[in-house]
């Protein structure tokens, strides 16, 4: 035993190494399968049972990782959320409100979380956007999703800029300018054939970057 190595501690690589990326991959396994069979066959006629019978697991394997069957169809959104919050709070200082939010969101692509939980990948996310998008049940529940984004944001936004969101309105303004624009991005981007990370980045910048000029001043030609 080494020096500093505590008695018992699992070693680089050992079995607790070894059950947190079989874990990973059940999680996975779940995931990709869940989508899969909504996609396939609709989110309201997909069952638990089906899921948990194509990757041979238990159903209580399926709700240790999801706590239902609508956890499952957001997991891949909450995970993309959280890593732009995550960005968000790293932003530096010097750095304007809505600035700071076109970064994170940028950057959100960019980075892996250390976790690795899920296997995001643009396709993935594409898939997720376009079942709840056509799922009326689901679509609602997103509404509601959007909601809790945007006060989390805006607290973020107040908390940096040293302001009471309670009485100085400006945090959620500017939240909620940035968010309508991000939905009419994903609603683009879930349209294009080519629904990849480059085409979101370019949709994402080319729209935000549009913000400014069209809220102020004169639109027409001198």
């Amino acid at each position: 035993m080494t020096r500093g190595q505590k008695s018992g501690a699992p070693l680089p690589g050992g079995p607790c190494g070894l059950r947190e990326r079989k874990k990973r991959r059940t999680r996975e396994a779940l995931l990709h399968t869940a989508l899969g069979l909504f996609l396939t066959q609709g989110y309201e006629r997909t069952t638990v049972d089906e899921i948990v019978d194509a990757v041979e697991v238990s159903q209580r394997t399926f709700f240790r990782y999801f706590a239902n069957k609508e956890a499952a169809a957001f997991a891949v959104q909450e995970e993309v959320d959280a890593r732009f919050l995550a960005e968000l709070r790293q932003r530096p200082a010097s750095e304007d409100p809505f600035e700071a939010m076109r970064r994170a969101a940028l950057n959100a692509w960019s980075t892996r979380p250390e976790s690795g939980e899920a296997d995001i990948t643009a396709e993935l996310h594409v898939r997720a956007y376009r079942m709840i998008e056509s799922t009326p049940a689901l679509h609602a529940a997103h509404t509601l999703r959007n909601v809790g984004l945007e006060q989390q944001t805006a607290a973020l936004i107040a908390e940096r800029e040293g302001i009471d969101p309670e009485t100085d309105p400006r945090a959620r303004v500017a939240v909620a300018a940035f968010s309508g624009v991000m939905r009419m991005t994903g609603q683009l981007w879930g349209g294009r054939k080519d629904a990849g990370v480059d085409a979101l980045r370019e949709l994402t910048e080319l729209h935000l970057d549009e913000l400014g000029p069209a809220l102020s001043g004169s639109w027409r030609a001198a």
